[in-house]
């Protein structure tokens, strides 16, 4: 473009130079040619005083963009904070973006369900086995135990055991344990009774010994069916009534809180914690390695319902859309307002870095296209206005 530009300028000093001293038609045409130059020369200066000195003049006023570099860099950051990073702009394209309606709407594919699973199922793979031994080692003994020791844990616990026993969480746990212990008992009535055999006395009459064997294990039996079926079973109520006491004693009770606290250090100091928690957490890792490999896991299956539920309800739930929106709206204007100053200052850090030669050139690159055309279109409408200047000096005359 630039040469496009001096080849006009010379194209007009040709013309000029032809025509000079010529009347009529030609002199319209030296007129025109001689205000070409005129426009074409004075354009060249203006675009090239943007960026260095003309002719390597120092003229005042000239390679501005080198000179003022920094200026220019501050004045770019105001200019984006001040009309970019407004919490109305910011809010207005967060709602036009449409944001929870395209989530749904993308994971509304299978394909795309399965991509996100496969994604996030092979990074925390990789993430899980970047962890080592050292580093649980480390927690263990620099981070947990030390905090362990530091905080009182009977407060907390009978604090959590009361909410447990407040809401009925344990139930859920009790029911667990008389499933078991009842299905047990149904399965292995000879080791039972093998058992019980075992804590009769020695003087009394295998018959009855049998007897009596068969008349507790079928007691025992019948008495787990009723508080498993029971809620309100005494037995229940026994259970829950000795929590209740033990999370009072927990909070409350010095010599309780005094015995808990010792066996607290007690385990504290056990030297096989740290292997144990190695050991559990090698093993929670590789079961979760496992599952997490394989493409028909449970921790992938499971994550690619939930995905697919959750697209669903975004599809078809306004409200939880709307809700996902405003959080995004809020959040991002949460960062503008807390970080956008440090967002906008890169331009004037990476401005004032530059050398302003090298600021110049890079700029120029960009923009020297369009500034080019700022000197065709001055050689052209310097020769318009030269036409029309000759035609009004030939009209006068």
């Amino acid at each position: 473009m630039r040469t496009l530009a001096v080849c006009l300028l010379l194209l007009a000093a040709v013309v000029y130079l032809a025509t000079l001293g010529q009347h009529g038609v030609l002199g319209f045409v030296n007129a025109g040619a001689e205000a070409s130059m005129v426009g074409a020369i004075a354009d060249w200066f203006a675009v090239t005083a943007l960026f260095k000195h003309p002719l390597g003049l120092p003229v005042p006023h000239t390679a501005l963009i080198p000179r003022r570099k920094d200026d220019l860099g501050r004045g770019l950051e105001e200019f984006v904070g001040e009309n970019f990073l407004q919490e109305a702009i910011i809010r207005d394209r967060v709602a036009a973006a449409l944001i929870s309606e395209r989530v749904g709407a993308w994971l509304a594919d299978p394909a795309h369900v399965r991509r996100v699973v496969d994604e996030v199922s092979e990074v925390a793979a990789i993430g899980l086995g970047k962890i080592r031994d050292e580093h649980i080692s480390d927690l263990v003994t620099e981070a947990l135990v030390p905090r362990f020791r530091a905080e009182p844990v009977a407060p907390l616990a009978g604090g959590l055991l009361a909410e447990a026993v407040r809401d009925g969480v344990h139930q859920g746990v009790v029911d667990l344990v008389l499933d078991e212990l009842h299905g047990w008992l149904l399965e292995n009535p000879d080791t039972v009774a093998e058992v019980l055999e075992q804590r009769a006395p020695w003087w009394a009459p295998p018959r009855l010994n049998d007897a009596v064997t068969r008349r507790v294990t079928a007691e025992l039996v019948a008495w787990m069916a009723e508080i498993r079926a029971d809620p309100g079973h005494r037995a229940r109520l026994a259970l829950d009534s000795l929590l209740t006491q033990l999370a009072e004693d927990l909070q409350h009770d010095p010599d309780t809180r005094e015995r808990t606290e010792r066996l607290k250090e007690r385990l504290l100091d056990q030297p096989q914690l740290v292997e144990s928690g190695i050991a559990l957490w090698n093993a929670l890792r590789r079961a979760l390695q496992a599952s997490l490999l394989d493409p028909e896991g449970a921790v992938r299956d499971r994550l690619a319902r939930e995905l697919a539920a959750f697209g669903e309800r975004l599809r078809h739930d306004a409200d939880l859309r709307d809700w996902i929106d405003g959080a995004a709206s809020d959040l991002s204007v949460f960062a503008v307002e807390r970080y956008g100053a440090e967002l906008t200052a890169v331009i004037t850090h990476t401005v004032e870095r530059w050398d302003g030669r090298e600021a110049a050139r890079r700029i120029e690159l960009h923009v020297g296209r369009d500034l080019q055309f700022i000197r065709i279109n001055g050689t052209i409408v310097g020769g318009l206005v030269g036409l029309v200047i000759h035609a009004v000096t030939v009209v006068v005359r």
